[in-house]
């Protein structure tokens, strides 16, 4: 009797989990009898793994290992999964990837493989790829590049996965079955919490560091700020999340990028509400950036005034494109033209010059822009605009007048390429005697005497 009841209050569990979820789950994909072979033996030899399997939304809704890392044999009249091996007498894989994922989460499949997230490998075949593995060498790459972009997981004749490139949770990993992407790159297996991957942190593994800072820009901003106040009153473990319904305190990366609004559904596209890309050397605004724009002010003014709202994305256009026409643009155009010239050769970090260019746009610029998109100020000018501009006035321009041969012979390019900007005629002509009397004048006021500056 008691074991009836138990299996009635499980069918009830799993049906109101699913239907809470918004997934409609065919009964038939979960639960296989196999499953409990594995959930007996990993109990003893993996318990932790056992223990967060159990206690995430699978485990109790009666999703087991052999419905997740179930592979097909490969046979004279089936393929099979390329990475499928026998596993004590069960034909499994190693990789549970966004393509097993969507035999129950085919929506939010769909919007995965379409985004920028899961694309996030094409990197490695660029320049950013070239400074890894050439200028700093395979281990690197392994161990630090593929890791939040992924690789390309090999498989050895064995069906065993290619240790240099596995362990691999990167957000664009090209898995054996073709699939992109690891949807364990933000829910974390094997508890697979959804509160988890809402959470900044989830992000915060990749998007830090010196050229791409995201997690420390938030943590300044005010929406990261609130976040440490009010982290335990945002119901993050809803399954619909609806901000200004279930939560209002503030907003997560989750929130802006990819979760719901009164008005628009929860997305796995993370770029769906994305204007300007931030990441080239000169940034550009993306094709049908007005209504990825509006997606994203739908967000904002969920908890924001209007005015606030375009008044903000005035500052921000501003800013973007303040980067690109006093620096950027100029700097790219030098370069460029100094190619032209036979003054630099069209591989990239042979010259001093290709690695001042390079840390003005990927690393300073980025800074600034990301900054200014997420309101952290020190982020827009101390560790942004201010290092652009000091790389530029202290770095680039003297190393092109070495390469043309002096100040004189530099003076035609910088003359029509970038002084033809009044925004530079401080640099060029320095400041008026007037101006630094004001300035003066104005220390004196402040701290009661000249000697303070």
């Amino acid at each position: 009797m008691r074991r009836i009841l138990l299996m009635v209050a499980l069918a009830v569990f799993t049906s109101s989990w699913w239907a809470n979820a918004a997934v409609k789950v065919d009964p038939k994909l979960y639960g296989s009898p196999e499953g409990q072979v594995c959930i007996k033996c990993h109990e003893l030899k993996t318990p932790g793994l056992h223990k967060l399997w159990r206690m995430g939304r699978m485990g109790q809704a009666g999703v087991n290992c052999y419905d997740c890392h179930r592979a097909e044999k490969k046979t004279d009249k089936v393929a099979g999964d390329p990475d499928g091996y026998d596993h004590r007498g069960f034909w499994i894989a190693t990789i549970v990837s966004p393509k097993d994922c969507s035999k129950c989460h085919k929506e939010q499949f769909d919007q995965q493989q379409g985004s920028h997230h899961a694309k996030g490998a094409d990197i490695l075949n660029s320049q950013d790829n070239y400074l890894g593995s050439v200028v700093g060498g395979p281990a690197a790459v392994s161990t630090g590049c593929r890791q939040c972009h992924g690789s390309n997981v090999k498989v050895l004749a064995n069906g065993r996965l290619d240790p240099s490139t596995w362990p691999n949770t990167g957000i664009g990993r090209i898995n054996p079955d073709g699939s992109k992407g690891s949807c364990a790159a933000c829910h974390t297996r094997h508890r697979f919490s959804i509160e988890q991957a809402r959470r900044p942190d989830a992000c915060g593994k990749c998007h830090l560091g010196p050229d791409h800072p995201q997690i420390e820009v938030y943590q300044e901003s005010k929406h990261g700020i609130l976040y440490q106040a009010f982290r335990d009153k945002m119901n993050m473990d809803r399954s619909e999340w609806i901000v200004g319904v279930d939560y209002q305190d503030t907003a997560t990366c989750a929130t802006c990028h990819m979760s719901a609004t009164p008005n628009q559904q929860a997305t796995h596209e993370v770029g769906a509400r994305i204007s300007w890309t931030l990441r080239p050397a000169v940034s550009k605004k993306l094709t049908q950036w007005k209504e990825r724009r509006d997606r994203m002010q739908d967000v904002c003014k969920q908890c924001h005034g209007d005015f606030m709202v375009t008044s903000f994305y005035t500052q921000f256009d501003d800013l973007v494109e303040l980067y690109n026409n006093k620096f950027a643009i100029p700097a790219t155009a030098v370069r460029q033209k100094l190619m032209d010239l036979g003054k630099l050769t069209k591989a990239d970090f042979d010259d001093k010059l290709d690695w001042i260019y390079y840390e003005l746009w990927h690393h300073e610029g980025r800074r600034a822009r990301h900054g200014a998109s997420m309101m952290g100020p020190d982020y827009a000018w101390w560790h942004g605009m201010y290092e652009v501009a000091k790389h530029f006035y202290n770095n680039f321009i003297p190393e092109v007048e070495r390469l043309m041969g002096g100040k004189e012979q530099a003076a035609p390019i910088l003359n029509e390429l970038v002084y033809k900007d009044p925004l530079h005629k401080w640099y060029k002509d320095g400041m008026s005697k007037e101006e630094l009397q004001k300035i003066e004048a104005y220390y004196q006021q402040r701290y009661g005497g000249k000697e303070v500056k």
